[in-house]
């Protein structure tokens, strides 16, 4: 509206102008003689056509650049906004998270899974992970939401390399496909996920769970049955392998209670097996942690 008021503004003023240059006037000369010494506005800027059309550019090339310039300030001010709304989604998502509200939390999520924002993406694969670990998923179900987990992940992870969370729930996510892929599958990707977990504790040194999961890693390998290590030397000429001790440097949760007890050591056993049981459980997956820590507690005190 208020280009327009002055888009009409300059136009007025256009026509006013044109008006008074065609006004002759005269001056008396000597002897009486009339001297044409103001010109008609014809003779000083030639045809009137080409004036209006001179005006009327001039006019256009103004409105073209106030269009462009509320152009750009609505552009800011949209993305402005933006940032605002994904602030608000992930500060939802976060409540709802820690609130173990996993099938809200996936809802939420999925109303804006074309989003570019990684911090969204990797929120997203999450949830669909969890969801996929209730009780009340079918089989069908969970395989449908595992595979979607690693392409949010995935996704994730193109738009932020830098993102610690977003290398972890890559590595997780690829993991939990291998499920569905088998031993082949399993064992090649043992090496990515490897990888994901390392770069995501390289981001972010002090991110308990991804160091938890790399203990989860090690300790695997280091307990993998004699047909795996057998299958794996066939498949690949250096497997994938850790050890007890290699584990110990990583493990924060329950398994590093286990791991404390083949080597053991009985009473730090204890005390990280407690600490997982009493640890807060947010997913269906924490709460097969604490059942495993309190059942592992169950028959340690019963050796006792």
């Amino acid at each position: 509206m208020a280009l327009a008021v002055r888009l009409r503004r300059l136009l007025l003023v256009g026509r006013s102008a044109a008006r008074g240059l065609r006004l002759t006037t005269g001056a008396a000369g000597s002897r009486g003689q009339r001297v044409p010494w103001r010109l008609a506005a014809s003779e000083v800027m030639g045809n009137s056509g080409t004036f209006r059309r001179s005006l009327l550019f001039s006019a256009l090339s103004y409105l073209g650049f106030e269009t462009c310039r509320v152009i750009s300030q609505a552009v800011v001010v949209h993305a402005t906004a933006k940032v605002f709304k994904i602030d608000e989604i992930l500060e939802q998502a976060d409540y709802l998270y820690e609130s173990g509200e996993t099938e809200k939390l996936y809802q939420l999520l999925t109303q804006y899974k074309e989003s570019e924002d990684a911090e969204l993406l990797w929120r997203l694969a999450r949830a669909s992970r969890d969801v996929a670990q209730l009780s009340g998923t079918s089989e069908e179900e969970k395989k449908v939401l595992v595979y979607e987990a690693l392409e949010y992940a995935k996704r994730a992870l193109e738009k932020n390399e830098s993102s610690f969370a977003a290398h972890k729930w890559y590595a997780i996510c690829i993991s939990d496909v291998g499920d569905y892929e088998g031993i082949k599958a399993k064992i090649a990707n043992a090496y990515i996920i490897k990888e994901h977990f390392e770069k995501a504790i390289e981001l972010n040194p002090k991110d308990a769970t991804s160091i938890h999961l790399m203990g989860i890693w090690c300790y695997t390998f280091a307990e993998m049955p004699w047909y795996q290590r057998r299958i794996a030397k066939v498949l690949f000429a250096t497997p994938p392998s850790s050890t007890y001790e290699e584990a110990l440097g990583y493990f924060h949760r329950a398994e590093q209670g286990k791991t404390y007890l083949k080597l053991h050591n009985r009473k730090l056993a204890a005390f990280w097996l407690t600490k997982a049981k009493d640890h807060p459980a947010h997913t269906e997956e924490d709460k097969q942690v604490q059942m495993e820590a309190a059942q592992l507690l169950t028959g340690f005190s019963d050796k006792n």
